[in-house]
């Protein structure tokens, strides 16, 4: 890993949320949210908190290219939607361990997931 990824990888292992920044389908413009995540063997898993109606969720089916940033550690990634059932459970599962059964309650659909590998 190069000095910057060991930042980032450090800082996400310590962090309950990151910023998520996506470009906007339609305005082209840089959008961001805080969201949670799991990090885990270089790879972050999202699980959009309406599933497949968030709207963040929607612009990344339009363009791949997400910028995440856990404190003052950055990082820009391509993710990739998955919304086979098969696929979405393990990321519930872990977001579950993570944030416990009542974190998991606050997502109103679990119906996709997005999956991106921190460039080592």
């Amino acid at each position: 890993m190069t000095k910057s990824s060991d930042a980032l990888a450090n800082r996400l292992s310590r962090s309950q949320e990151i910023m998520l920044s996506v470009t906007g389908r339609k305005s082209g413009r840089q959008i961001s949210n805080p969201v949670w995540f799991v990090f885990e063997n270089d790879k972050l898993y999202l699980l959009p908190a309406r599933g497949s109606d968030t709207q963040w969720y929607k612009n990344v089916l339009k363009n791949s290219s997400i910028r995440i940033a856990a404190g003052s550690a950055r990082a820009e990634l391509n993710v990739v939607p998955v919304s086979d059932a098969k696929r979405v459970k393990p990321v519930i599962e872990m977001f579950r361990s993570k944030y416990g059964d009542s974190g998991i309650r606050l997502y109103k659909k679990l119906d996709v997931a997005v999956i991106g590998r921190i460039a080592s």
